[in-house]
């Protein structure tokens, strides 16, 4: 009986879905809806997307030769604003919609100037969406437009004409009473300008009710866009204010970006390592035919054949390091995960390079029936900014991160082959010798990758366990699950006796290092491999090394560095953190690898009668003086001295385990890159071979040193 009134049930649910249950999302409404459709996320991801929308179109207004100055401030009461010197927004009415250019430019979307409507011979927008969804995720937006010796101004609630309770003051409130318009919005004479001052004010404050709680941008990542947008349009200067109150004091509040040497500045910026090459720069245009949909005299859409010029700029050298560096643009918009630009630039520069290759083969002792240069071969060491410049790309989505215009890749390998060939073949003695340089660097990479190829098939996991090549004083795990194992990286063979007794030798391993392992940043990678406790790190890890490293490989899940909690054990772990960022990058930026957290101190709290006395770790020793306050504080007595762990060989086997080992009671630090650039920096900063800029920082950050952090 049940079961038929089930079934009844399920049926009256499906026979009730008609027309009535279907949503019309009008205008911005769909935005607010499916607000990660637009900008990704709403996370601190989206809410920095936002800023970019608005930027950009400054940016698009200096790409085409109007305005060269842009400020984004970084108001007190959270709000952005950017601002420009560009012609400004139109102020008049667009015939179609009877609405001011200012309101459909901010509340329409698939409106705007770039179209194939003349305004924009190049520029990063294309769908018209950018400015009207940052106004739907808004509470509050203020547009003001200087044009024709007057300053017009217009308010908008969540993407919605109208006006607040306190006008266009310049220093708004968001949580002001907000009026929304009855019909078209208002476009506000409130001021005048000079003859022939343009420009465009745009200041937003996001939505909460649409961000997340905890969504920010960061001063840093907003610097990086200033500096990236400075150097991709010469002359143009960019300004960045930060006004919020938790700046840090020594953080400036403003910092400008202005360069005249283009994208060679560029790739001169982005270079860390020794040259080989001067800058390289190879330029070029081709042109292409698109079908498009266009708008017909009647306003109706029809197909249309356009030819199409794409204009290619590169800049690149090569340099003595195998980190590759390539930034790639489309009208100055990022493509961080490329496109058809990228696939054009990477297959042209390979067969120009197989190709200088095979005519120098005799002098390098290249066999080109069993060898074979790879793409990561000639990638290697390389940092290239590569730009193109065309009307109306296809991108992958509103975000713009691949671009898709077909034609494009063709056109791009084209350039490469003509101009980079030509530098590679030319008669020049310093071009000459520098082609030379770049074969012999080559040619050294296809080796090592085949040696490396070698060594990490070797030490893949099945043939690693088969085999006695491994480490004696490895003591493996049980488990073949490689999620849930884990590699403990222990300091000294003392702290290995314990931790023997302390693991669950099911799933944890040990490896035991001697002392301090070699720095690899000041040393080469043959060095690196003949140093006995790097090479072992890397055998028993068993995934390989270097741009041959495959993570998928990798013997253990985690990878636990277990030092003692003072100043060598730190070192310690700062080189081994050197070794995996330099070598095993991909456990670094998958999450896989992990500091353990001994504690410091172990105090006994006292029981009276039977009750046996309690035992309680410290990680530190503002966490010790807490404790010891409480205990006062409720009139318990602990057994004195407390104990203070210099080691973790002067931990038992328990109290190891409890602490530092056991899964449901230890404490770990994961270590993660948010940053790979400044993380290059730094660890070439600390670690690296220049001592000068190292002394520079230490003496610059010893007045911020507490005398109580140095473990004497």
């Amino acid at each position: 009986m049940a079961a038929t009134k089930n079934t009844s049930a399920s049926r009256s649910r499906a026979s009730s879905y008609d027309a009535r249950n279907l949503q019309v999302l009008e205008g911005l409404e769909a935005v607010r809806k499916r607000p990660g459709m637009y900008i990704g996320s709403t996370d601190s991801r989206g809410l920095t997307h936002c800023l970019w929308e608005i930027l950009d179109n400054s940016v698009d207004e200096a790409l085409g030769g109007h305005g060269d100055t842009i400020r984004v401030i970084l108001h007190a009461d959270g709000s952005i604003e950017v601002r420009d010197t560009a012609r400004g927004v139109p102020i008049d009415k667009e015939p179609r919609t009877g609405l001011t250019g200012v309101e459909v430019v901010y509340t329409k979307l698939h409106a705007g100037g770039k179209f194939g409507g003349g305004s924009y011979a190049a520029s990063g927008g294309l769908h018209g969406v950018g400015a009207s969804v940052v106004n739907a995720l808004s509470s509050r937006m203020e547009v003001q437009v200087d044009r024709g010796g007057r300053t017009y101004a217009m308010s908008f609630s969540r993407g919605v004409p109208g006006t607040f309770a306190d006008g266009h003051p310049s220093d708004p409130d968001p949580a002001a009473e907000f009026t929304p318009a009855k019909g078209p919005g208002v476009l506000d004479e409130i001021g005048t300008v000079k003859r022939g001052v343009t420009g465009t004010r745009v200041r937003y404050w996001a939505d909460p009710q649409i961000f997340i709680k905890g969504a920010h941008v960061t001063l840093d990542e907003i610097q990086r866009r200033a500096r990236q947008t400075a150097f991709l349009v010469p002359g143009l200067t960019l300004t960045v204010a930060d006004q919020r109150p938790e700046r840090a004091p020594e953080q400036p509040e403003s910092t400008t970006y202005q360069y005249d040497g283009g994208i060679s500045e560029f790739v001169d910026y982005l270079a860390q390592d020794e040259k080989i090459t001067d800058i390289i720069r190879l330029s070029g245009s081709g042109e292409y035919t698109e079908t498009v949909p266009v708008l017909d005299s009647k306003g109706q859409m029809v197909s249309k054949d356009v030819k199409r010029e794409c204009a290619v700029d590169i800049a690149l050298r090569w340099g003595t390091d195998f980190d590759t560096t390539v930034r790639s643009f489309v009208n100055i918009v990022s493509t961080p995960k490329g496109g058809t630009h990228i696939q054009g630039f990477e297959l042209a520069l390979t067969r120009t390079i197989r190709s200088a290759v095979e005519a120098q083969a005799r002098r390098v002792k290249f066999n080109a029936k069993k060898e074979k240069i790879e793409k990561d071969d000639v990638l290697a060491g390389i940092t290239a900014v590569v730009t193109v410049r065309l009307e109306e790309p296809q991108f992958e989505g509103q975000t713009k991160e691949i671009l898709g215009t077909p034609a494009v890749r063709q056109i791009v390998a084209k350039v490469v082959d003509q101009e980079l060939g030509a530098f590679l073949t030319s008669t020049k003695r310093e071009e000459k010798q520098q082609a030379a340089l770049v074969v012999d660097k080559v040619v050294s990479e296809m080796r090592a990758r085949v040696a490396a190829r070698m060594h990490k098939e070797v030490s893949r996991r099945k043939n690693a366990l088969e085999s006695s090549t491994m480490p004696t004083k490895l003591a493996d795990c049980r488990s073949t699950d490689i999620e849930r194992s884990e590699l403990f990286i222990v300091e000294g063979d003392s702290a290995l006796g314990t931790a023997k007794n302390a693991r669950d030798s099911e799933f944890q391993a040990l490896l035991p290092i001697r002392g301090k392992i070699l720095n690899v940043q000041k040393a080469s990678i043959t060095d690196m491999l003949k140093n006995a406790e790097c090479a072992a790190i890397i055998q028993v890890i068993g995934a390989g090394s270097g741009r041959t490293f495959d993570l998928e490989t990798a013997r253990y899940g985690k990878i636990i560095m277990m030092s003692d909690a003072d100043v060598d054990g730190a070192h310690i772990r700062t080189l081994l953190l050197t070794l995996f960022h330099r070598y095993m990058r991909p456990m670094l930026e998958a999450g896989r690898i992990y500091a353990a957290v001994p504690p410091l101190h172990r105090v006994e709290i006292i029981h009276g009668g039977k009750k046996k006395n309690e035992l309680v770790y410290t990680y530190s020793e503002a966490e010790l003086t807490t404790l010891l306050k409480k205990l006062e504080r409720s009139k318990k007595r602990y057994k004195e001295p407390i104990q203070r762990y210099k080691g973790l060989g002067e931990m038992d086997a328990d109290q190891l385990a409890d602490t530092t080992m056991d899964p449901s009671q230890r404490l770990l630090r994961r270590v993660t890159i948010s940053d790979a650039e400044a993380a290059d920096r730094m660890f070439e900063l600390l670690m690296g071979s220049e001592v000068a800029p190292r002394k520079q920082f230490i003496v610059e950050g010893a007045d911020d040193l507490s005398m109580e952090r140095i473990d004497a």
